[in-house]
């Protein structure tokens, strides 16, 4: 049994095992199940036991909250079957018609799409902010303002916000509603940004992606501080929301390892990064980890570590040049998501949908997910891209 002076990688291995329940197994079981059987019906009726339904908690899940909980020092953790769920379900914990929430304008796209088309629809009024506006968060404070909700960095941008400035504005403000705070933690995770200790009241991360780690799960969670705990709780339980048997299963395997793979992501991104600063087609890499890059301070003041994820701008360049580029990929893959173990990249435009601020990239943008390939090879696949790229700018292709 890891004690709490224990390191991350010690907790991560041990942490949410009761072998001892389990006949000595290492592993929890999966417990699949809908019913749970009570001994009378006196037992029935009082339903206190810590098992009563499956849609509530099973040995399984117990494991990976309880798990999560350590890891991120809050008082309870919550799973939904993906990272969107998650986010749904705390926005829904903490606000209700005639709240005024604020929403970073580089957050994670299908959670401005749930707060305009959901949220707004309920009566909750929706407003954007510049990521880096900082303690000047102030301003946009109203009497109803409910819910502060912060990505950082931004999942395809990758700002920075300065998150003890925005919650310290946040719990300062006296206005008819306290102001609850909510990060959307996925890129750094608890094991490098432990967002309750910032003063945040609720967290959350896709264990779709490094939890899960081999892009094969979907999977939210979030946690909460004392503060917040009864209302997500109480929420999660009104919802429904009930991840699969086996994603938790799965979800439990992967965090196992999650320390050791993120360390390994890090460093290859980081490895990358540098180098495609150095590239004449590359106009900007967009990467907080990387010294010298845009929101540097910020992470070097609060952050443990980076992950995979990073994004550059290119040179003014063509977009047919720019799908030439990622065509000639073999090593990255051409899809959504990230955190697992294989590369990935995507070309992305933020101007068409964000709303506080303008995109002012000098020429197209890709996002990179580096995975656990060797970062040589890596290499060797992105300098062909950029051979493609350059054939198709001099027209020769």
């Amino acid at each position: 049994m890891a004690s709490k002076n224990s390191k991350t990688a010690t907790r991560l291995a041990h942490g949410g095992r009761t072998s001892n329940d389990h006949y000595g197994f290492i592993n929890t079981p999966v417990y699949r199940g809908s019913t749970v059987l009570f001994e009378n019906t006196a037992a029935l009726k009082k339903r206190d036991a810590r098992y009563t339904y499956g849609i509530h908690a099973t040995p399984t899940t117990d494991s990976l909250t309880d798990l999560i909980t350590e890891l991120e020092g809050g008082a309870g953790t919550v799973l939904a079957p993906s990272g969107m769920a998650s986010i749904t379900t705390a926005l829904l914990a903490l606000v209700e018609a005639g709240d005024h929430v604020l929403i970073t304008d580089s957050v994670y796209r299908p959670t401005r799409r749930f707060a305009d088309k959901v949220l707004a629809a309920l009566g909750v009024e929706i407003e954007y902010y510049d990521p880096l506006i900082g303690a000047e968060i102030s301003h946009l404070f109203k009497e109803n303002t409910r819910v502060l909700f912060l990505e950082t960095p931004g999942s395809q941008t990758m700002e920075m916000q300065d998150i003890p400035a925005l919650v310290t504005a946040a719990k300062a403000h006296k206005g008819r509603r306290e102001i609850y705070t909510i990060v959307d933690n996925t890129w750094a995770t608890a094991l490098f940004f432990r967002a309750l200790d910032f003063g945040v009241d609720i967290t959350l991360q896709a264990g779709t992606k490094y939890i899960g780690g081999h892009s094969d799960i979907m999977l939210g969670a979030t946690t909460a501080n004392e503060r917040t705990w009864p209302l997500l709780s109480r929420t999660h339980t009104a919802l429904g929301m009930c991840p699969g048997t086996e994603e938790v299963f799965l979800g439990l395997r992967g965090i196992r390892t999650m320390e050791v793979r993120l360390r390994q992501h890090m460093a290859s991104a980081l490895l990358i990064a540098a180098w495609l600063r150095e590239r004449p087609e590359v106009s900007e890499v967009l990467h907080p980890g990387l010294p010298g890059g845009p929101g540097h301070d910020i992470w070097l003041r609060d952050f443990k570590g980076s992950c995979g994820l990073f994004s550059i701008i290119f040179e003014p360049v063509n977009e047919a040049c720019v799908d030439a580029f990622l065509d000639t990929l073999d090593l990255f893959g051409l899809g959504y998501s990230w955190g697992g173990f294989e590369s990935l990249a995507i070309p992305f435009d933020p101007s068409t949908y964000r709303s506080a601020t303008e995109w002012v990239g000098k020429g197209p943008a890709v996002r990179f997910h580096i995975g656990l390939e060797d970062p040589d090879d890596l290499i060797e696949d992105l300098d062909s891209g950029f051979s493609s790229l350059a054939r198709c700018r001099d027209g020769k292709n």
